[in-house]
């Protein structure tokens, strides 16, 4: 089979976008998502994703991780969606589409950064120096003094891989206190390794901010750029309005072949 891919990131976490609306790709199996994904083997990327038909939305977003396996919602890359979208010709002030947790908005603003709305947040377990929570993929936030030089392979694949978390998966995320704002670096479950941004990371570590320094929008760090996190807060644990706002940029297009 041979596909037409287009590749795009927001803030360092890529993808292989694959336009889906006629079907053409649906025998497109998990081992071969998993070797186009593979970084040696492959073209290389953290995910792939396929822009879909769906009654009532402009589009479906489905995507499947690195590993080859459908996964469940990216931030990251649904904002990286929605720009691919517009760039093959679906134009809208404002965007509506569905992925695996169900309905999403979204907009591109002047200065090009997209605005992607995520899903409410009516439950987070919190401790001195962790949170638990569920931004569209489960996360874990562990709060740390230094990530320089932190070990984010060999931690987050500890806590991911625990007694309690294993059988499901959990993204890690480490987070520090910065003067304006935070800082996070991402272990991200089906990848199996730190990423440079993990959209759905950075929702959870600015929602779990929230508790510890009181903010309504958050500034975020990552390895890959910066990102922004808006949210209302009700009460202790409930979150609404939640919008991530980042950049997503094209990179490349391009023919692969691959036998499934």
């Amino acid at each position: 089979m041979e596909i037409q891919f287009y590749k795009y990131q927001g803030t360092g976490n890529d993808f292989i976008i694959l336009d889906n609306r006629d079907g053409k790709y649906i025998s497109l199996t998990d081992s071969a998502i998993e070797t186009i994904c593979h970084r040696k083997f492959g073209i290389g990327a953290d995910g792939l994703m396929l822009l879909e038909n769906a009654e009532g939305f402009d589009f479906k977003m489905r995507y499947h991780n690195a590993d080859g396996k459908e996964g469940s919602m990216c931030g990251n890359g649904g904002r990286c969606l929605v720009q691919f979208a517009k760039d093959q010709g679906v134009v809208n002030d404002k965007y509506h589409f569905i992925a695996s947790d169900g309905p999403h908005e979204a907009t591109i603003q002047a200065n090009g950064l997209v605005r992607l709305k995520m899903k409410d947040v009516d439950h987070v377990v919190s401790s001195a120096e962790s949170s638990t929570l569920n931004t569209g993929s489960p996360h874990y936030i562990h709060w740390v003094n230094t990530l320089d030089g932190y070990d984010v392979f060999t931690e987050g694949r500890n806590i991911r891989y625990n007694e309690h978390f294993k059988r499901e998966g959990i993204n890690v995320n480490f987070v520090k206190k910065e003067e304006d704002g935070i800082r996070v670096r991402t272990y991200e479950r089906g990848v199996e390794d730190e990423t440079l941004s993990c959209g759905t990371g950075v929702t959870a570590a600015a929602i779990a901010s929230s508790e510890k320094m009181g903010l309504q929008q958050v500034n975020v760090k990552v390895e890959g750029g910066s990102l922004a996190v808006s949210f209302n807060r009700i009460g202790e644990k409930e979150f609404t309005d939640v919008w991530l706002i980042g950049p997503a940029t094209f990179v490349y297009t391009g023919n692969y072949t691959i036998h499934v």
